[in-house]
């Protein structure tokens, strides 16, 4: 049994290391593209349907769908942001110190969720939207349709 035994532990260790030698094996190189093949003016084409333009806007203001298209990049990109803000904060992940020392209203005290809308002083939500203005019209305008905003991380 004991000699059994051995050569079942030698077998084992052997086929071991044969397949951890195969792990270093170099793979078989193959040409990938990563080059889209997607014609710009076709975005939004969706087989069999086609383009979903419910209002007609392509054809009556196509100087507009690009507008349109930059608006959508740039708003999809807040949002992500918001989203991120939202997981952080619901998993008590908060700034030390005060929100509102005037208040005496610190970062731990707003609530999860919706009501945390609720707890920010009146003057603190007009802070927040004259930022909102301030990266609308001046920092990432909606006229820079490369959606190259000059951060290089949004």
């Amino acid at each position: 049994i004991h000699q059994s035994l051995l050569s079942i532990m030698k077998f084992t260790l052997f086929a071991t290391l044969l397949a951890s030698a195969a792990a270093f094996a170099p793979a078989p190189s193959t040409k990938a593209s990563t080059a889209l093949k997607v014609n710009e003016l076709e975005l939004g084409n969706t087989a069999p349907l086609g383009v979903y333009d419910p209002l007609g806007w392509l054809d009556s203001e196509p100087e507009a769908f690009e507008r349109r298209r930059a608006v959508e990049r740039k708003h999809g990109r807040i949002a992500m942001a918001a989203v991120v803000g939202t997981i952080v904060h619901n998993n008590d992940i908060e700034f030390d110190g005060y929100l509102s020392p005037s208040n005496n209203l610190k970062f731990s005290d707003i609530p999860n969720g919706v009501d945390g809308i609720r707890a920010i002083p009146t003057q603190g939500l007009l802070q927040i939207l004259f930022f909102f203005a301030l990266v609308e019209l001046a920092w990432m305008p909606a006229s820079q349709y490369d959606g190259d905003y000059g951060v290089g991380w949004f």
